[in-house]
């Protein structure tokens, strides 16, 4: 316990006075200090006095849940009946209105039916919880676990059929026009036989791209790599890209001794020369990147490394295959042509499982 200064007459020593040190705890409370108002009266509301106001304001939030559900139906059929036409604009405002319109309907009716549930039918009783930094004693959990009993009781989940159901409904319905929209995106035929048919056929010549001027053997020197795309594509009026970005091709010239290919492919290069497909199997990016001394391929989105001497088998990073080979001979004249088409669907392995 501290001590006190000692006192001389009716006054304490200065410097006693100074060094003087008062006991924690020992503060006394200001009487001007500002005091806890505490919490208002609870008014009700009246729901909360009035069943039968109860009951309407539980339909209400019905309503709203049922008009999500509604919404959510209504940008489903409205994406299927209001197609969009390619070239007519009309038709493409037409088709994002009345989806934008469906899907407003749906997120706001989950909106307003659970911001009206709250502020008429849960308890809306004030409290104060105190914070624990720490793992509460079991006890504390116990109180814990009965705090959400008793949330569930107030907010009447359980007991309001009506309301708990409407409210399933409109979440199990919201999601059904993304399910739609984004199943749309994918090719309504098999993608495996979709991926599998290219621009690529007997006897079509293997042209430079972009100028599409026909490459000769003969041009092929070892450590080369030619950008390559199937002869006629320049011409093509329609889906450019989409045939481009099948059957675009890396042609390479090695030495024939460095050449590892199996017993069916041996005759799928020429002297040397083969032809890949230049679409990644793991995501689809293009691989553009020759490293002549390794034979080494390399796709620079994900790192992925193919050995062109081996078949472009996979070495290093994310691809789950190797890259397709396009089986090539030469013509008459000269120039370098496909014997056939793929015979595996190109780019990435998520088209194909069975690969």
């Amino acid at each position: 316990m501290a001590k006190e200064p000692e006192e001389h007459g009716d006054a304490y020593e200065s410097d006693a006075y100074e060094s003087y040190e008062p006991e924690p705890g020992s503060a006394l409370e200001r009487s001007d200090a500002p005091q806890n108002p505490g919490l208002p009266d609870e008014e009700h509301r009246i729901t909360d006095k009035d069943p039968k106001a109860a009951r309407t304001a539980e339909r209400r939030i019905a309503m709203f849940f049922g008009l999500s559900v509604v919404g959510s139906i209504f940008a489903t059929v409205a994406y299927v009946i209001f197609p969009i036409i390619p070239g007519d604009m009309t038709s493409v405002r037409l088709n994002n209105g009345l989806i934008g319109l469906g899907i407003t309907l749906g997120l706001l009716g989950i909106g307003f039916g659970a911001v009206y549930w709250a502020k008429n039918l849960m308890s809306d009783e004030e409290m104060i919880e105190e914070r624990h930094p720490t793992r509460g004693d079991d006890d504390t959990r116990e109180k814990a676990s009965q705090i959400f009993t008793d949330a569930n009781k107030e907010s009447g989940f359980t007991r309001r059929s009506l309301v708990r159901n409407s409210l399933i409904g409109a979440l199990l319905a919201t999601p059904i026009p993304a399910v739609v929209l984004f199943r749309d995106l994918a090719p309504a035929a098999s993608p495996t036989e979709k991926m599998k048919q290219t621009m690529w056929d007997q006897g079509v010549r293997l042209t430079r791209d972009p100028s599409g001027e026909p490459i000769r053997a003969a041009d092929v020197t070892i450590g080369s790599a030619f950008h390559v795309i199937p002869e006629g594509l320049k011409e093509t009026k329609s889906g450019k890209l989409e045939e481009k970005a099948k059957a675009a091709v890396l042609l390479m010239r090695l030495p024939i001794e460095d050449l590892n290919a199996s017993e069916e492919r041996r005759d799928w290069s020429y002297q040397g020369i083969v032809a890949y497909s230049k679409i990644c199997t793991h995501v689809g990016c293009p691989v553009a990147l020759y490293e002549q001394h390794t034979h080494h391929l390399l796709c620079p989105c994900h790192q992925s490394q193919f050995d062109v001497s081996n078949e472009c088998e996979v070495i290093f990073g994310p691809a789950a295959r190797p890259l397709p080979q396009l089986p090539i001979t030469v013509d008459e004249a000269g120039y370098l042509v496909a014997q056939s088409d793929f015979t595996e669907p190109v780019g990435p392995s998520f088209w194909e499982r069975e690969l």
